[in-house]
């Protein structure tokens, strides 16, 4: 070869898919539920910071002022989410986790009852808000999330989820009531 031509640079090695990261563990945490496990995800540094920009990427340009996350696995890509783009972070968490004045909301999952809380004072009225959690299923934890931000006079933005489990229909519901959803991936079953 002549000393004036040079090889092609080789092409770097194609990214994993996403849901190549995600865990699947059957019968979790009661039986006939496949838990769809983000926290290997998370334990990959590549693939987590790939799942917080594709989570971040939409909203980088819509004016949002907070990011609201879901207890817990929310908590991690909000967190990560709200320093990605210079916002602040507002936990909405499990009943009797906040130390302030809370409002609360109850819901069903899959599995059970719960409620979550958020503290009154989280943020200002008006407030362009983006909700984040881990995984939607059947809705019932963001719808929780949704009606909490509305009760303090937020504007949600949208909500956003790194999985959805469309067979159980949360995402349907969360559009029927107008919000706009954004996910990474998608599972089919339960």
């Amino acid at each position: 070869m002549p000393a004036s031509e040079t090889l092609p640079e080789p092409a770097p090695p194609e990214e994993p898919q996403l849901s190549s990261f995600i865990r699947t563990i059957p019968d979790f945490p009661v039986p006939g539920i496949q838990f769809r496990d983000v926290t290997t995800l998370f334990q990959d540094a590549r693939a987590f910071r790939r799942a917080v920009d594709g989570l971040s990427a939409p909203f980088a340009d819509r004016g949002l002022e907070v990011i609201a996350a879901m207890d817990a696995r929310g908590f991690i890509l909000g967190g990560a989410m709200a320093y990605a783009l210079g916002l602040p972070f507002v936990p909405i968490r499990k009943k009797g986790k906040l130390p302030g004045t809370t409002l609360m909301e109850s819901y069903t999952l899959e599995y059970g009852e719960a409620s979550v809380e958020i503290h009154e004072d989280a943020f200002a009225a008006g407030a362009r808000v983006l909700l984040i959690d881990d995984l939607i299923a059947t809705g019932g934890t963001a719808i929780a999330g949704v009606r909490l931000i509305e009760r303090l006079g937020g504007e949600l933005v949208a909500a956003g989820f790194v999985v959805d489990l469309p067979d159980l229909g949360g995402r349907r519901k969360l559009e029927a009531m107008g919000v706009e959803t954004h996910v990474l991936m998608a599972f089919d079953g339960e």
